[in-house]
């Protein structure tokens, strides 16, 4: 598969489809894979941060979330095939999984979000067993309590249940840090970090309009909503700019 790096993080040049393919053979096999879904401000991060980097490259599936990815792919020659979004994926696993009757894990959110998810998926997908749920403030590898007693619970309970797919929502990089330091003891097919996909499936956070959507102003979207983003959302003129004034900056 065609994969490029853009600052030294990894993106496949993968459709959507081509993405839900991947996933079905990942469904199929033996050992737990991982989905990283970077955007302009994750790979910025990684850029100056060889740990977070090594970690996202470590990824099974590794896909362009950020429209300023494609836009950068195409200036610099090496166009991306589209944008594909953690939430998007998301949304078709479900699908995928309600027509399988695959099993679910929901781990993110506040306290009581990750629940009133499930109830939701369960209202809305027939045949979607959510094997189990659980918040995500709660001491582990993520914030700086390796191998403690509340992460091993969580842990043991997933094994448990051995879903088919999980969704890890503590946004970036916690979700990123814990996957990477707990992958190798987990039992289930795929697990992706994707953000606030769970408080969306509970209807705790609204997406952006169709038409923000359309026009790749999601972000734009993000920022009316909540004005505290601006810092965050600098990253992407920062990102625009060495892309066209670098070099070497995507190969």
């Amino acid at each position: 598969m065609d994969i490029i790096e853009i600052f030294g993080t990894k993106i496949y040049n993968i459709t959507l489809e081509e993405t839900l393919d991947k996933i079905r053979e990942f469904i199929n096999g033996e050992s737990l894979k991982v989905i990283f879904t970077p955007n302009t401000e994750i790979v910025m991060a990684a850029k100056d941060d060889n740990v977070l980097r090594d970690i996202i490259n470590q990824g099974d599936l590794i896909v362009p979330d950020g429209i300023g990815l494609i836009y950068a792919s195409r200036i610099k020659k090496k166009p991306l095939k589209e944008r594909v979004t953690g939430y998007d994926i998301s949304m078709n696993m479900l699908n995928m999984a309600d027509e399988n009757s695959y099993s679910l894990y929901l781990l993110g959110g506040k306290e009581g979000i990750a629940q009133i998810a499930k109830d939701k998926i369960e209202e809305k997908y027939k045949h979607i067993k959510v094997a189990g749920y659980h918040h995500g403030y709660f001491k582990g590898s993520h914030n700086g309590y390796t191998d403690h007693d509340e992460e091993n619970k969580i842990i043991d309970e997933i094994n448990s249940k051995n879903p088919d797919i999980i969704f890890l929502g503590l946004g970036f990089p916690k979700q990123e840090i814990w996957i990477d330091a707990n992958k190798s003891r987990l039992k289930g097919k795929v697990i992706i970090g994707n953000g606030g996909v769970i408080d969306v499936l509970s209807g705790n956070t609204k997406r952006a309009p169709e038409i923000f959507l359309k026009l790749n102003l999601e972000w734009f979207y993000r920022l009316i909503k909540e004005p505290s983003r601006i810092r965050r959302q600098m990253a992407l003129p920062k990102f625009m700019f060495k892309v066209i004034f670098s070099k070497n900056v995507i190969k």
